[in-house]
Order: C-alpha cells, then sequence, then structure tokens
C-alpha cells in the first residue's frame, strides 16, 4: 500500500483520516473533505496570512491637551511648574577633621555658638566625685520616685532611630548628645528651655553605635559608627578622626581613665586595640576572639586590663594584655544565653556583678568578684514576641547594684532593677511615653534619666 515503512499506530492513524475525510465528503462538506484529503496525501496546507489594515491617510488628528503639550495659548502666558525637589540624600561625609557645624547651617548661628560655648563652659568646671556614695536601697527608691518626665523635656533630636547616647557629668548643666541610624549626631541642652537647644550635626556616614564623653575631659565626645572612631572636640569646633575600617565596628569602652587607649568590638567577632597617641589613624591590634559577633566590649571598672565581649550567644572575659592576632583563650565564659546576646556590663564601682540581655527576653545576673563567673539571676521580661526586645541593660553609676532596662509592657516604661531580681521603679508617662525606650543612660551624679526610642525623640525623667 506504500506506506509499509510506517509503524501500525501510524498507518492506523492515517486509515481513520483517510475514512474520515470520505465519510465528510459523502456529507458534501466539500472545503472540509479537500482539507482532510490534503492531509491524507500529505500535501502541505496553504499558510494563511493576517490581512495588514489599510492605512487611513485621511484620519482626523486626535485632539490633544496644551498644556500636557507645554505650549503657550494665545495671549495667556503658561505658568512654569516649579521643580519637584530630588529625594533627600547625603554627601559622603568626607575623611578626616570636619568642622563642628550643624547639618541645616552654613556657618555657626548664634544659637549653635551659644550651645558650643556651654558645652566649653560646663566641661572647664571640675566634677567631684567624693560625694558619689551608694545610697541605701530604701533612700534610692524614694529618690527615684521624685523623678519625672514632662512636656517639655521631650525632643527629637536625630532624625532615625536612636542607637547610642551619652549624658555630659556636669551638676549645673543637662547636656545630652544622641546617636542615630543614619550617622546623624543631636546635641541637646536640656536646661536651655527653648527650641533653640538642640542641633544636629553630621560627622558620620554610617549608624552611630556608641558614644562616649571622655572621662578626664568631657569637652571632648567620641563617637564609633561602622566605619570610623571620632572626637568631637568643642574646644577646637572640629571632629577629629581617631581611627578607620572597614564598616566593621560595633563598639568601643576606654582601657585607661586618660581615655588614651580603647577596645573597639567588630561585627565580624573580632576586638581591636586602639591608641590615640600613635600617628595615623590604624588600629594598634586586631585580635580574633573566636566570636562570630561582638555587639557590646565593656571594661572593668577596677581592673583595667579586663574587659566583657558579648556576641551571637557568647558573653566572655578577656585579658588585654595577652591579646594577639589568633587563638585568644577567654579567662572565663558567662554561659546559659540560647539566643542572641544584645550587651553585657560590668557593675559601675567594683565589677562584681555583670548583667545581660538575651534575645530568649532573659535578663541574666552573674557574679563576677574576682572574676569568678557565676549565674544568680534570671529575670523574665515582658516582651512581645513579634516586636524587638530592649537593647541594652545598663548599670545606674551611683548604684552598684541596680540596673535599667526598656521595657515592652503597656503603658510603655524603663524599669529598675535591683540584682536580686526585685523590680524597684517603674518610669512612665501615659500621657507622655507611648514608645519603647532600647537606649537609655544615666546621670553619673545626679538624679536624670533620658530614654531615646526608634524616632530619635528623646525622653528626660
Amino acid at each position: 500500500d506504500g506506506y509499509s515503512h510506517l509503524s501500525a499506530y501510524e498507518r492506523k492513524r492515517l486509515k481513520n483520516i483517510t475514512e474520515n475525510a470520505k465519510f465528510f465528503a459523502a456529507l458534501k462538506l466539500h472545503e472540509s473533505a479537500a482539507r482532510l484529503n490534503q492531509i491524507a496525501t500529505k500535501s502541505q496546507s496553504h499558510v494563511t496570512k493576517r490581512r495588514k489594515p489599510k492605512k487611513v491617510e485621511d484620519e482626523t488628528t486626535r485632539r490633544r491637551s496644551m498644556r500636557l503639550l507645554r505650549v503657550e495659548p494665545l495671549d495667556i502666558p503658561l505658568l512654569e511648574t516649579p521643580a519637584r525637589p530630588a529625594a533627600e540624600e547625603y554627601p559622603p561625609v568626607p575623611v578626616g577633621p570636619l568642622p563642628m557645624v550643624p547639618e541645616d547651617q552654613v556657618e555657626n548661628s548664634k544659637w549653635t555658638e551659644a550651645l558650643l560655648s556651654t558645652w566649653m563652659r560646663i566641661s572647664e568646671l571640675n566634677v567631684d566625685d567624693a560625694d558619689r556614695g551608694t545610697l541605701d536601697i530604701k533612700r534610692y527608691q524614694e529618690s527615684l520616685s521624685r523623678m519625672v518626665l514632662s512636656e517639655e523635656n521631650i525632643r527629637k533630636v536625630v532624625k532615625a532611630r536612636v542607637c547610642s547616647m551619652a549624658i555630659h557629668p556636669s551638676k549645673s548643666t543637662i547636656l545630652v548628645a544622641a546617636g542615630d541610624k543614619q550617622g546623624h549626631i543631636g546635641l541637646w541642652n536640656v536646661s536651655c528651655r527653648s527650641e533653640e537647644g538642640a542641633h544636629m550635626f553630621v560627622p558620620h556616614n554610617f549608624s552611630v553605635n556608641c558614644m562616649h564623653f571622655s572621662p578626664c575631659n568631657p569637652a571632648h565626645l567620641l563617637s564609633l559608627s561602622d566605619d570610623t572612631l571620632r572626637c568631637g572636640d568643642v574646644t577646637r569646633a572640629v571632629f577629629d578622626e581617631i581611627c578607620r575600617g572597614e564598616e566593621n565596628f560595633s563598639s568601643f569602652d576606654f582601657l585607661e581613665e586618660n581615655a588614651s587607649t580603647a577596645i573597639v568590638g567588630h561585627w565580624d567577632g573580632d576586638v581591636s586595640v586602639v591608641d590615640r597617641r600613635t600617628p595615623g589613624m590604624s588600629l594598634e591590634l586586631s585580635a580574633d576572639i573566636g566570636f562570630r559577633r561582638t555587639r557590646t566590649v565593656h571594661v572593668h571598672p577596677v581592673n583595667k586590663q579586663y574587659f566583657l565581649a558579648a556576641g551571637s550567644v557568647d558573653v566572655c572575659v578577656f585579658d588585654v594584655r595577652y591579646l594577639k592576632a589568633k587563638g585568644n583563650e577567654p579567662l572565663k565564659s558567662l554561659t546559659g544565653h540560647t539566643k542572641s546576646v544584645a550587651s553585657a556590663y560590668f557593675s559601675p564601682v567594683t565589677g562584681s556583678r555583670v548583667v545581660t540581655v538575651c534575645a530568649d527576653d532573659k535578663l541574666r545576673v552573674f557574679n563576677s568578684k574576682n572574676i569568678q563567673v557565676l549565674l544568680i539571676l534570671t529575670i523574665k521580661q515582658n516582651q512581645n514576641p513579634q516586636e524587638q526586645p530592649a537593647k541594652t541593660a545598663i548599670w545606674d553609676p551611683k548604684q552598684e547594684h541596680c540596673f535599667l532596662v526598656g521595657s515592652m509592657a503597656h503603658p510603655r516604661q524603663i524599669q529598675v532593677f535591683q540584682d536580686t531580681g526585685k523590680l524597684l521603679h517603674s518610669f512612665y508617662n501615659v500621657e507622655c511615653l507611648g514608645s519603647v525606650c532600647s537606649i537609655n543612660v544615666v546621670h553619673p551624679s545626679q538624679n536624670i534619666l533620658v530614654g531615646g526610642n526608634s524616632s530619635g525623640r528623646l525622653h528626660v525623667f
């Protein structure tokens, strides 16, 4: 039959097609039958192309708006449309010293000069620490209960989330510094009681992760961002650059009372030593301590050779004298943390206690006397799992056994705990405080507490 080379299935299919073609031919459906006959005899079908519509040359021109075409109508001039402002962008902060000029000013105004003059004046006064005795718990609670928050003591000082704060040790004037996520530093003279009491500067490109007034010279404000450590020197009205890295710095603390050396933590887990007396902006030493991440470092208040490092689930005590590039072993490990550790700090007077904040919603207090670390207390925080927990717990510098932490309890509040786990006091104001203060700082000698929130607002009790 001429199709012996086809398979049985193909021959069967071809037979069905032929029979169908004969059937349609019998029905006199000529067009369909002819089409099927062509398929049966393997003839190629004619390819039909879509007919192009004829171009209408005399089509009426579509009417368009003269306003959209920006064509001026007769005798009526077209109003100029103001250009849309571009998205707010900050130019990169240059390397090296920067003038202490606020972000919104080309030159210092009289208000800025007044703020910097106040900072300089109060830094020249000697701060007497002789009366910094530790109150008994009852008198301490009474002093806490007298601290209040009012509307005039609330101010948006920086634009973004507050990442760090420092308070000047002056007894006469409340001067607070705040660093935010975008590299801004805000200075607020709370005692000024006017709109001109706060100004914002831009000395960093990245988040300001840590800030301290120099313990020996409060005219110096040291600030650490991801890539640089700077010193704001009000006597020269300049932000000096101390050292520069690779977008990796997380925190720092002074190794000496004269603030000439510091230990710096890195986000990748390393730590470094910085010496301000060394020319240049390089680090003295970078040490791998075996951490995947180092969030905070804190130096022992008495034995300055010891420092705490807190990271992923690691909290350890190291001796800075024995740091080397690799192979560093901790003196002690503070165990028991099951999730990421946000902070770890020695108690302020003797360093006999350590408080840590962990993402498992627990505060832990350790006995660190003579660096013989032992867990003595775990406090369950009132946290919402859907929200970020409080970032840090800080010791009150006036009290060896009391620390503060922001809480997500309603109403929003800042809680004060004794190292026994007893809740001594809660700072709150239903009308004025409606957000979590995850960053807090306490005045070293006065009953003053400052809480910072995620919108750049400071609250002063």
